[in-house]
């Protein structure tokens, strides 16, 4: 099993072993009182009036949403006030709907023999260099000048063997769906399907006594924006083929996932977190991509790839290197190039993709995509506030607040096309981009008016505030 730990923190203080991509980070929001009426989002009509359109391409959904969802501040007794101001929430450390440290789930047999497959590799190297330690000069020289005289025949089994893992690996290419991307995929859906099912129970055990009745107010939000994404999205099979069932679990925890069965889990600290329903739904439909695009059979098939040919380094490791503390420094180095060159930043390629379809599918919704980047601008900007270290993007499985936000908001013209495509009633109202800039602005120039010169707050100048010219 592959750990998860949250980034910077692990609240829970025990390790734990998750199967999927899709399991959430234990880290919990810490309240932030002086950010309280920063801003203020009013929301825009999305669902109401909303063309229903049939063809191909988009699905506008028939539920009757109602009055509830335009409005998505809840409070603990589940009422729900005229407009939603975005930063009275609490200020969260980090938040990452998806995993923050690598997850690639395997099918059991895998899980089982990893571990014996690493401890194997080692003995065998470490058995291969005690036996050539132990062999008199003359017998090690006879060996070299074996060596010398069969290099070609050498060169060509070590060929061979890597001509294999390019051919296995360039048959079991496959596209993956709605972007056309190319990847590895060893491992099928079918083999997820016992794993979900481990973790779903897994889940429900934990939280039996933390899930919201559906007669919960906050339980029904999910529901209907979940139910309209589907809905307005049910022309792509992987979307319609699925059965999405929802679970809100009463945890202050700011996270969200969705099992590659399409049990879909929602805490209420996410609730708390965005600023309306807008970013709700975006967030929702990027987990629901991550189901859709299979990024867990994904994850798991290139782990298990790369895993398999470091057997052959670290078998290597263990036999060059002439004593076992050297061996293990060997080791670890090994395995910190695969996590930081491949590991890590395939995680942020799957995010970024997941980001890009689950904006899709928010605007074949009629959502406001623009209210996407604001979300991962709010988010930096609790953490510059926390006064929380900027680690470099390289050290993190996901793409940094400030790279994701700029990263929607060149998607965001694209995604204002697809919702202009399906009939979508105009938005109204001025861009959340532009009344976030503007807040911003105003909180500098209040803070500059009553903190001391050096005060912490004055970080807040570093933020970038940029948004595109509108």
């Amino acid at each position: 099993f592959t750990q998860h730990r949250c980034q910077r923190l692990d609240l829970s203080g025990n390790a734990r072993n998750w199967f999927l991509t899709g399991s959430p980070d234990s880290c919990r929001n810490f309240i932030g009182r002086g950010l309280r009426c920063l801003l203020n989002v009013p929301n825009t009509e999305v669902y109401k009036n909303a063309h229903h359109v049939s063809g191909r391409l988009c699905f506008q959904s028939s539920l009757p949403l109602g009055e509830k969802i335009t409005s998505l501040q809840i409070s603990s007794v589940g009422q729900f006030p005229h407009h939603f101001s975005a930063w009275n929430i609490q200020t969260i450390r980090s938040f990452h709907t998806t995993p923050s440290v690598q997850a690639a789930p395997v099918p059991l047999f895998w899980i089982i023999v990893k571990p014996a497959q690493k401890l194997f590799a080692i003995i065998l190297g470490r058995s291969i260099r005690n036996w050539w330690k132990a062999l008199p000069p003359n017998k090690r020289e006879l060996f070299k000048e074996s060596a010398r005289k069969n290099k070609w025949k050498i060169l060509l089994g070590v060929s061979s063997l890597g001509v294999l893992f390019v051919v296995f690996y360039f048959t079991h290419l496959e596209e993956t769906p709605i972007t056309g991307r190319a990847r590895l995929l060893v491992f099928g859906k079918e083999h997820f399907r016992e794993l979900s099912q481990m973790e779903y129970d897994m889940w429900m055990e934990e939280f039996k006594s933390k899930m919201l009745p559906e007669t919960d107010a906050r339980y029904q939000v999910v529901e209907r924006v979940v139910g309209h994404l589907s809905e307005s999205n049910k022309d792509i099979p992987q979307v319609s083929v699925l059965k999405w069932v929802i679970h809100v679990v009463d945890e202050p925890g700011v996270n969200a996932f969705v099992l590659p069965n399409g049990q879909v889990f929602v805490f209420t600290g996410l609730l708390n977190a965005v600023s309306d329903i807008h970013q709700l739904s975006f967030i929702l439909g990027h987990e629901i991509a991550h189901a859709v695009l299979e990024h867990a059979a994904e994850k798991a098939s290139l782990v298990h790839f790369l895993d398999f040919l470091s057997l052959i380094f670290l078998t290597m490791i263990w036999a060059i290197c002439p004593r076992d503390s050297l061996a293990v420094v060997g080791q670890w180095i090994q395995s910190k190039l695969q996590e930081f060159m491949f590991d890590r930043p395939y995680s942020r390629t799957l995010e970024a993709e997941a980001d890009k379809v689950g904006l899709q599918f928010a605007a074949k919704a009629c959502v406001d995509v623009r209210a996407s980047s604001v979300f991962w601008q709010q988010m930096e900007l609790a953490e510059t506030i926390q006064g929380q270290p900027k680690l470099p993007e390289w050290l993190s499985t996901h793409p940094s607040h400030e790279n994701r936000a700029e990263h929607l908001d060149r998607l965001i013209p694209e995604a204002l096309k697809i919702r202009e495509s399906c009939n979508c009633p105009s938005l109204s109202g001025p861009d959340p981009r532009l009344i976030f800039k503007l807040n911003m602005q105003h909180l500098l120039e209040s803070s500059k008016d009553q903190e001391p010169p050096n005060s912490t707050k004055q970080d807040l100048s570093k933020q970038k505030l940029d948004v595109p010219h509108i």
